[in-house]
């Protein structure tokens, strides 16, 4: 037990406090239960660690953080762990990685039960799915979710700009004051295009060839670890889904014709479906409906996007359009709080069934969303709004 609060120690001795994720203002630490969900790679560590360091004094055995991929579940169970830090006078637990250990839930929900007085914190892959566990967890958990760096986030993680959050009615209805604040304290268009590349992870370390690597190593732990265990995906399937990524990544976002995918990455139509899915789960694309009420609809995505530009950058490389990251962006922005449809008839997409927005380059005109209520232009390269003519990079401070 002693070796768990020295390791614990030496991460919270590297662990830095300068800048957080506003998740961590908004989380209900002192609630009995909560998780936290997200892809790998967003900081889900780094946020418990911080917790920590910020609200317990060093050397304090009243808050103990562990990681339940460590050798030492090996040969002592949660329940085990539970009791030796409780007798101690544990008050707060924080257990990382959840989703490595098989009995996580079942176990949990004991320590629930029998220890009114402790306080779990828990995280584990976006995949890891509360409500359905061995044991229903859903009544006794308070869930988060943490994603990846807003444009917004990043000029304050990586620049040092601080940028309030813009709700998505704000800008559409302020959106000059806003663009004028912005260029005051940066340059939007020219930040915007290092976010596009390098900027929705929080690891970034000045090379972009690493954060790319990094990335990679990111994607190969979800396919071959996350979703073998999470998803009961045949780990002989893997490598078709690699191809997979790789086809859509170099794909301009087109009408899915499932049958040619198919065909292309060598499944079943049934079998792709079902791994589509997975995988936008596991936060490494991103499917989109015409009409998310009908059901048959919701049987075939009309339109797929890799999850974030980042990931597209890492997996296309140079053969990424530039039109392609574009789309990619409003779809993982405006996704965090907002239902994103495909704008089958008219525009690119569809936001809370009521705006509508074609996404394109400064010069792109209102021809295709012409007398369609509540429609906007949100165009690159552009540092001022003009009437309904919008900045693309807005849309990232909405977060």
């Amino acid at each position: 037990m002693e070796g768990l609060f020295i390791k614990q120690e030496r991460l919270l001795a590297q662990t830095r406090t300068e800048i957080v994720r506003e998740l961590m203002s908004k989380v209900h630490w002192n609630n009995r239960l909560v998780s936290i969900r997200g892809s790998r790679g967003v900081g889900k560590t780094t946020l418990m660690l911080q917790y920590i360091k910020l609200n317990y004094p060093s050397g304090s055995r009243e808050a103990l953080y562990c990681t339940l991929d460590s050798i030492y579940f090996s040969n002592h169970s949660i329940l085990e762990l539970v009791e030796n830090f409780y007798q101690m006078g544990g008050k707060h637990l924080f257990l990382d990685e959840v989703h490595k250990y098989p009995t996580w839930s079942k176990e949990i929900k004991e320590v629930y039960d029998m220890y009114p007085s402790l306080r779990v914190v828990i995280s584990g892959s976006s995949l890891l799915n509360i409500l359905n566990a061995d044991a229903d967890l859903s009544r006794r958990c308070l869930p988060y979710n943490l994603n990846g760096l807003s444009f917004r986030e990043f000029l304050r993680f990586y620049k040092g700009i601080e940028i309030p959050v813009y709700p998505l009615n704000e800008i559409l209805l302020n959106a000059s004051p806003i663009c004028r604040e912005m260029n005051e304290v940066c340059r939007p268009v020219q930040m915007f295009r290092e976010y596009l590349c390098e900027g929705y992870y929080p690891f970034f370390n000045g090379i972009r060839e690493d954060y790319y690597m990094n990335i990679e190593n990111v994607i190969n732990l979800i396919l071959e670890q996350e979703m073998p265990l999470l998803c009961g995906i045949d780990p002989a399937y893997i490598r078709k889904l690699k191809a997979l990524l790789g086809v859509l990544s170099a794909t301009v976002p087109y009408e899915v014709d499932m049958s040619k995918l198919a065909a292309v990455i060598g499944l079943s139509r049934n079998s792709l479906l079902a791994y589509l899915q997975s995988m936008e789960r596991a936060e490494l694309l991103k499917l989109l409906y015409s009409d998310l009420y009908s059901v048959k609809k919701m049987q075939k995505p009309d339109k797929i996007y890799i999850q974030n530009p980042n990931l597209l950058y890492a997996l296309g490389g140079s053969a990424v359009e530039i039109g392609t990251a574009r789309e990619t962006f409003v779809v993982n922005q405006l996704s965090v709080g907002h239902e994103v449809e495909y704008g089958k008839k008219n525009g690119d997409f569809v936001i809370d069934r009521r705006y509508t927005f074609e996404v394109g380059g400064p010069d792109k005109t209102f021809k295709q969303i012409a007398n369609v209520p509540d429609s906007y232009i949100l165009a690159d390269n552009l540092e001022y709004a003009s009437g309904n003519k919008l900045p693309l990079w807005m849309v990232g401070l909405t977060y």
